[in-house]
This record gives structure tokens, C-alpha cells and sequence, in this order.
């Protein structure tokens, strides 16, 4: 007893008795004050940079296609003329990958000119039709597609030659306001005035790109006629994760047995099939000593050695598994006992289920805004016109000197040059908001790191607080709050709101070291060796360790900060010590609730996606008539969204249920040390847990029986 006391004081004194305390601390304080600050003046700073961004960005660049004078399509003077036609969109296949290309705002190197409506038809060149005027090829027969100042004498050859008029036509329909073909269209066969001589391959390989444009057009039809069955769906996952969150107060025990039981049969399945694998192997007298080494791992089946290593780890972890089962038996009663009590806290408490989507909200309103900023930043600057030709190895476009700035309202006219054009280069990065648009962009990626931090850090602060209120009120519901949630939440914004950007800044500190960590190893694979990749990979294995112990640390310090109103640091201090005086109860009620949660979620999901399935697949007959399955183009579709969905809406309803267990949890260990069940010092617990300590008596020490 001494010496399990002296080891427990090495991390910290138990909790001592305080007549006065009666659950979270009404009368509190501010916590973190300094990091408050530092947090509402970055707010202030990255408001103030997304005005900047708004006054000097153009989103337009990147939402309104432009034609090669640089104009909008569909605004101002081509208000009338909303589309983009590309005269050989095909250029952009052969010259850039797609990346770039959006990068560049969807802009190739080939005239572009704004368009009322999109070709209808395919249409070339034919060879008669070179000497004729543009006036009677074009115009007359309505083929107004040309760059605007095409005079109607110039013959047809010469426009085609300075790339004026289009040398072919393919049906098209709208895509982000840029004419896009066909998928069924048939390549033209053009007349050879083209320099460009891989235009039929590049047509080709267009063409398989865009059957991924056909595909996303029956999935939105697939969507239109499945939408409210989807609806139904996700309705059926909410119903279900409800209720197993409900009945766990009924079933806790019997289920947790029976998954414990099924990972035991599991496991004995798994050695009883790796010694009939040994052993037949071992008849045949198959061994890595015939086989040698190999790098084809599948080789590796086939050895007696495989299927004994096998086995004794299987055997290993049977072993494990049931010592464990024998002399941890009381503290997995004490885990089920908790779950029990979760989900009772979860029904007096119903609307900490629908907490998340606040969360939801917030979440939104962080990306949104982030996502809008960025945009505006990165339009921020003027577009930079320069010089260019299909053909500049010419030698007679020696003479000029390409890449230089233009003018796109003034386009060359350069008969020595063939294809001479001003296009599209860049955005200027002339001016301070330009020359600081890395820097303005680092700072609002760390600020959609430290807000969504913050705003998941607040829903775990306030779950606690309102869950804690549930734990140590003595007589359950009496003296439950009228309003646990909503007080909760006004006391965790007015008082803490410094301590949860305290713990979001380290976590988004660390976040950000991992990114630029996987930067770094982005831009540097190819010229890494073994050596440097060895080293990168125990770099990012040990910032992902580091981020999966703040994120544990910083929840439990949440719920401490909820409960008693204290900074960040004696928080997190607090309840690291408290759970090492634990430590064999928070593995096991960590590892019991992990696998009763993956068992809801894996029931949910897989409940939801077993009944989509027959569903849409159509298996399910005698529903009537306003219950017939639709008729989809891809019946995996709905499917899919459906699970899904199932899953996002079922770790929605658990991490609430998750967050009450580890809220209680805490709360029962501080309980032991504040309490000994006596009638001065009652304990805040269940009549469960009180009859699980008493009998097998598994309090600390010091722990006395409450007396009858």
C-alpha cells in the first residue's frame, strides 16, 4: 500500500477533500489572458487581410474566362457573349499538363474569343474555301468566330496563317464558361496549313480526357433521382446511431463481453489455421532453405516458417489477451459501468447530440472564409501580357523578341512571324501586397489551422463542461442544470477562451512542421537517397507521434479547464498527472471504448450500406409503387454517398459519446481522491460504480465503505 502511494505521488498528490465543491467552479476567472489577446489581435489581422485581399483581388480572373484582348467573356461589352471558344483547344493537351493550365486560369497558348453561344456543329476548312474572303466563309454562313477586327476581304488562308479565324469547329457545350467538345465527337481531318502536326493525337487524347466530363453528367442525373432516398438513408444512420448510444445503458455489459469474446474466437480461429498451414507445409517438407531470399513476397506462403511465425504471434496475443481478461476482469466492469453511465448522461442530455453540427457551422464559416481569402489573394495582382509565337525558331521570327510585355487590346500584325500573338503570362508581383503574397498566404494557412483548432477545441470544452455537470450532481437528474449545454458554452467563451487558443496554437504549430515537412520531402523525392529517406520518414513518424499526444493531452486538458476553470498549462499538468496515478484504467477504458465505438460504427455503417445495396440494386421487392428503387446509370453511386454519409453523421454521434466517457472518466477519478464514500464524504457516482468498489474493493487508498 505504502509503496503503490509513494509511486503515485511521483506523479503529483491526490486530489484533496473540499467541502465546498460541487461540480465545475461557477466563480471563475479569465485563463491565459496574454494568449487571449495574441489570438483576437491575429483575428483582427486576418480580417484585415482579407479586405486587403478583396480590395486588390479580381476573382473574376479565375470565375470569367478571358479571350486573348484580355476582356471578360460575359462582362461589359461582351455581356452578350458568355462562352470562351478556344480555336485549338487542343493546344492545351499538347503544351502543359492540366495543372498548369489552371494555374494559369484555364489559358492556353492559342486565341481565344468570346462567343455568344458554343459551335454546334463540326465544321473544317475545306481546301476550295482558302482563296475565298473571311466575310463570305465566316460571316455569311453565321460563323462568328473570329477575333473581333477581322476585315471581311481578307482571304481565308491568311487568317487561318496569323491564327485570325478558326481552321475547324467541333460540337460543344459550356463547361466553366469555356466551350468544351463532344465526347462523341469525330476528329477533323484539317487541311495541311497547320504547323502544329500532332494536332489528330492530340485531338485523341483530348477526347479520352473528356469522357470523365460524360461521366460526371450521369452522375448528376444519378443524384436527381436519387437525392431523397439518399436523404432516407442518412435519416436511418441518425435513428440508428441514436439508439445505440441509447441502449447502451441496457446492453453495455452483455455487448462488450460479446465483442471481447469475438476477438478471442478470432484470434483462436487465426491459430488453428496457421497450424493446418504448418502443418501441411511441414509434411511437404517445404522451408526457407529451399526458397532462399527473395523480394517476391508472395513466395513467402508457401514456407513452413511463415505460418509458425505466425502462429506464435497469434498464440502471443491469445495469451495476452486473456491474462489481461483474468486480472483486469474489475476494471473492464468498471469500464462497461462508465459506458452505462455515458449513456445515460447522453439521455438526460439530448441535445449534446446535435452539438456537432454548431461545430459543423463554425468549421464551415473557417474554411469559407480561408477558401475565399486565398482566392482573392491570389488574384491580387494585374495580368501580364507577353509575346509569343507557335513557331519562334523561325527564322523569320528572328527578328522578334518574344516573351516581351503587350498589349492584348492591340494585338501584332506580323506576316514574317506566323501565329504571332499576346498572350497571357502571369499576375504582376509589383507592388506590396504582390511582393508580400507568400507571406500573406502563410499567414492565413496558419490561420485556418489555429480557428479550426480553436472552434474543435471549444466543442470538446463545452461537451466536458456539460457532461461534468451531469457527474457531480448528487441527485441525478434533480440537480442537473436547467440549461448544461448553452451554460456551458456562454462560460467557456466569456472565461477560457485564451486557454483553447493556447492549446490550438502548440497543436497547429506542430500541424504546420508536419506540412512543411511533406513539402520538403514533395519537392526533394527524386534527388533524395536511401539515407535521406530513411530520415524523413522517422522525422514524420515522430511529428505524427508528437500531434497524436498533443491531441490527447489537449482534450483532457479541456475537460480540467471545464471543470475547474483553471489556465492551460496547470490543466494540462493536472490531468497528466492524474491519469499516470491511473494509468492501467485509462488503457483499458480507452481500449474498451475503442472497440465498442468501432462496433457501432462498423453496425451504422454497415447497416445503412447492406440496406442501400438491396435497395438500389433492386432486391427488395413488394414495396409498392412509390417505393421502387430508381433507375441509375451507376447504382454504386448512391450506394456509396449513403455509407458515406452513414459514417460522417455516426463519428458525429460518437465523438459526443466518446468525449462523455473521458469527461466521466476523469471526473470518477477525481472522485476516489476527493471522496471515501462515507457519509461526510459521499461519492458523486453511480449506485454501478459505487457497487463494483465496494465489493471487490477497488478504490484508492484510503477508500472507506459508505456507511449503511
Amino acid at each position: 500500500m505504502g509503496g503503490k502511494q509513494d509511486r503515485n505521488e511521483a506523479y503529483g498528490k491526490p486530489a484533496k477533500y473540499d467541502p465546498s465543491f460541487r461540480g465545475p467552479i461557477r466563480n471563475r476567472s479569465c485563463t491565459d489572458v496574454i494568449c487571449c489577446v495574441l489570438f483576437l489581435l491575429f483575428i483582427l489581422g486576418y480580417i484585415v487581410v482579407g479586405i486587403v485581399a478583396w480590395v486588390y483581388g479580381d476573382p473574376r480572373q479565375v470565375l470569367y474566362p478571358r479571350n486573348s484582348t484580355g476582356a471578360y467573356c460575359g462582362v461589359g461589352a461582351n455581356k452578350d457573349k458568355p462562352y470562351l471558344l478556344y480555336f485549338n483547344i487542343f493546344s492545351c493537351v499538347l503544351t502543359a499538363n492540366v495543372i498548369t493550365v489552371a494555374e494559369n486560369g484555364l489559358q492556353c497558348p492559342t486565341p481565344q474569343v468570346c462567343v455568344s453561344s458554343c459551335p454546334e456543329d463540326a465544321w473544317t476548312v475545306e481546301v476550295n474555301q482558302l482563296s475565298e474572303k473571311v466575310g463570305e466563309v465566316f460571316y455569311t454562313a453565321n460563323r462568328n468566330f473570329c477575333l473581333p477586327g477581322v476585315p471581311w476581304d481578307m482571304p481565308v488562308i491568311q487568317s487561318l496563317q496569323q491564327e485570325l479565324c478558326p481552321g475547324f469547329l467541333l460540337p460543344s457545350t459550356p463547361a466553366l464558361g469555356r466551350c468544351v467538345p463532344f465526347l462523341n465527337s469525330t476528329p477533323p481531318e484539317l487541311p495541311g496549313i497547320s504547323s502544329n502536326t500532332s494536332i489528330s493525337q492530340g485531338i485523341s487524347g483530348l477526347f479520352d480526357i473528356l469522357n470523365a466530363r460524360d461521366i460526371s453528367v450521369k452522375i448528376f442525373e444519378d443524384f436527381a433521382q436519387s437525392w431523397y432516398w439518399i436523404l432516407t438513408a442518412l435519416g436511418v444512420a441518425l435513428v440508428l446511431s441514436l439508439l445505440f448510444i441509447l441502449l447502451l445503458r441496457l446492453v453495455a455489459g452483455p455487448l462488450v463481453l460479446v465483442l471481447i469474446l469475438g476477438v478471442l474466437g478470432v484470434l483462436a480461429y487465426g491459430i488453428y489455421h496457421c497450424w493446418e498451414e504448418y502443418r501441411v507445409l511441414r509434411d511437404e517438407g517445404a522451408s526457407i532453405t529451399q526458397l532462399g531470399i527473395t523480394t517476391n513476397l508472395s513466395a513467402y506462403r508457401n514456407v513452413q516458417e511463415t505460418w509458425l511465425a505466425a502462429l506464435i504471434v497469434l498464440a502471443v496475443l491469445e495469451g495476452i489477451l486473456l491474462l489481461m481478461l483474468i486480472f483486469l476482469r474489475q476494471r473492464i466492469r468498471i469500464a462497461i459501468a462508465l459506458l452505462e453511465e455515458a449513456s445515460k448522461a447522453v439521455g438526460h442530455m439530448m441535445s449534446t447530440l446535435f452539438y456537432p453540427l454548431v461545430t459543423f457551422v463554425l468549421l464551415l464559416i473557417c474554411i469559407v472564409y480561408w477558401a475565399m481569402t486565398a482566392l482573392y489573394l491570389a488574384t491580387s495582382g494585374q495580368p501580364q501580357y507577353v509575346l509569343w509565337a507557335p513557331n519562334a525558331s523561325l527564322p523569320s521570327c528572328g527578328k522578334v523578341q518574344m516573351n516581351t510585355s503587350c498589349n492584348p487590346m492591340a494585338q501584332p500584325v506580323n506576316s514574317s512571324c506566323p501565329g504571332l500573338r499576346c498572350i497571357f503570362q502571369s499576375y504582376s508581383s509589383t507592388g506590396l501586397v504582390q511582393r508580400s503574397l507568400f507571406n500573406l498566404q502563410i499567414y492565413v494557412v496558419l490561420a485556418l489551422f489555429w480557428t479550426v483548432n480553436w472552434v474543435l477545441a471549444l466543442g470538446q470544452c463545452v461537451l466536458a463542461g456539460a457532461f461534468a455537470s451531469f457527474y457531480w450532481a448528487f441527485q441525478k437528474p434533480q440537480d442537473i442544470p436547467t440549461f448544461p449545454l448553452s451554460s456551458a458554452f456562454i462560460r467557456t467563451l466569456r472565461y477560457h477562451t485564451g486557454s483553447l487558443a493556447f492549446g490550438a496554437l502548440i497543436l497547429t504549430l506542430v500541424q504546420m512542421a508536419r506540412v512543411i515537412l511533406e513539402y520538403i520531402d514533395n519537392k526533394l523525392r527524386g534527388s533524395q537517397n536511401p539515407m535521406a529517406r530513411c530520415i524523413m520518414c522517422c522525422f514524420k513518424c515522430c511529428l505524427w507521434c508528437l500531434e497524436k499526444f498533443i491531441k490527447f493531452l489537449n482534450r483532457n486538458a479541456y475537460i480540467m479547464i471545464a471543470v475547474y476553470g483553471k489556465n492551460f498549462c496547470v490543466s494540462a499538468k493536472n490531468a497528466f498527472m492524474l491519469l499516470m496515478r491511473n494509468i492501467v484504467r485509462v488503457v483499458v477504458l480507452d481500449k474498451v471504448t475503442d472497440l465498442l465505438l468501432l462496433f457501432g460504427k462498423l453496425l451504422v455503417v454497415g447497416g445503412v450500406g447492406v440496406l442501400s445495396f438491396f435497395f438500389f440494386t433492386g432486391r427488395i421487392q413488394g414495396l409498392g409503387r412509390h417505393f421502387e428503387n430508381p433507375a441509375l446509370n451507376y447504382y454504386w453511386l448512391p450506394i456509396m454517398v449513403s455509407i458515406l454519409g452513414a459514417y460522417v453523421i455516426a463519428s458525429g454521434f460518437f465523438s459526443v459519446f466518446g468525449m462523455c466517457v473521458d469527461t466521466l472518466f476523469l471526473c470518477f477519478l477525481e472522485d476516489l481522491e476527493r471522496n471515501d464514500g462515507s457519509a461526510d464524504r459521499p461519492y458523486y457516482m453511480s449506485k454501478t460504480l459505487l457497487k463494483i468498489l465496494s465489493k471487490k474493493n477497488e478504490a484508492l487508498p484510503g477508500h472507506k465503505k459508505r456507511k449503511k
